[in-house]
């Protein structure tokens, strides 16, 4: 059996280096020229994973029809490209979404996305608190492993566990992508308050009210409590919230400090989602009637719609209600 990861960034390369770490032959699918020729000749990929010595098993490719004889493919692609890459991905094959986000135009979820692009492909989605960098280097790490059918999750779960990596299986597949899609917007909000100088308490506080606009967002679109509460909510949620290793509380803390979000996406060679999803999600939320006033000043700090001290007075300004 082989694996097949596709989109040769960070988390992709930690993945196939996951998958490699017992011989497995994983074919890894990257857009650019220089990274497929980097990891072939020289086992790294320098770009997006450097310091990292990766498995010689590992055959990177930039032609999707090298992935044909793949038995399970996990899908990394940037959430804004996903629906381009799967329709090029072999038909029938499993996909794991390994991308997080919900897509601008549609505001549908990736799961969505990958159903209408690739109608024959099972879907299951791996979310959680994953830094790329640690999962490469074999540092413990739990996930959420989301499948709507029981047996191929189990299927699926046995064949990326190791003894560092452990998948927990769930059949709530909207939960573990809503919990994925909006952490990476609070994870921006809680870089503000870092680069602005706002302190633990208000970071704390982000976090813990950011996490009830998740909840209460979630479960408007079917989710679970649970699974928001879990690793793949909750859980990611914390991560991203607290380290500049996550590119969008990197963001954030630009933010924060003054530049303009037009400077910091320009520079960017990676991509910091939330940007993304955080005006697709405030429609959805506001569609639904569900309140969020964590993403609401996101999107106006990402618009340059108001000045930062205002957006922050007028969070701390709402009107006083029962948590």
């Amino acid at each position: 059996m082989k694996a097949g990861v596709i989109g040769a960034g960070a988390w992709g390369t930690a993945l196939a280096q996951l998958l490699a770490a017992d011989g497995q032959v994983v074919a890894l699918w990257a857009l650019e020229a220089d990274v497929v020729d980097a990891i072939n000749a020289t086992q790294q990929n320098p770009l997006y994973l450097p310091g990292i010595k990766l498995a010689p098993s590992i055959r990177a490719t930039s032609a999707m029809a090298d992935l044909g004889d793949c038995d399970m493919l996990l899908v990394v692609s940037p959430a804004q490209h996903l629906r381009s890459v799967v329709r090029q991905a072999p038909a029938g094959v499993p996909l794991i979404l390994c991308s997080k986000g919900i897509e601008a135009g549609t505001g549908l979820l990736m799961g969505e996305v990958a159903r209408a692009a690739q109608p024959t492909s099972p879907i299951a989605v791996l979310s959680g608190p994953t830094f790329a960098h640690e999962v490469a280097k074999g540092l413990p790490t739990a996930i959420t492993l989301a499948c709507e059918d029981a047996v191929l999750g189990a299927q699926l779960a046995a064949r990326i566990a190791r003894p560092a990596f452990r998948p927990y299986l769930s059949d709530d597949v909207t939960g573990a992508e809503i919990g994925g899609a909006v952490k990476n917007v609070l994870a921006i909000a809680c870089g503000v308050a870092d680069g602005a100088g706002l302190g633990l308490n208000a970071r704390a506080a982000l976090i813990s009210r950011g996490f009830a606009e998740m909840t209460r967002f979630g479960l408007a679109r079917g989710a679970r409590a649970e699974t928001l509460g879990g690793l793949s909510g909750l859980g990611d949620l914390v991560l991203t919230c607290s380290s500049t290793n996550s590119r969008n509380f990197s963001l954030g803390k630009g933010l924060g400090e003054g530049r303009s979000a037009a400077e910091l996406l320009s520079n960017r060679r990676t991509v910091a989602e939330g940007a993304f999803t955080a005006p697709v999600l405030r429609d959805a939320a506001r569609a639904a009637g569900v309140e969020m006033p964590v993403v609401e000043a996101v999107c106006a700090l990402l618009a340059d719609a108001a000045p930062l001290g205002t957006v922050i007075d007028a969070l701390l300004a709402r009107p006083l209600r029962p948590e």
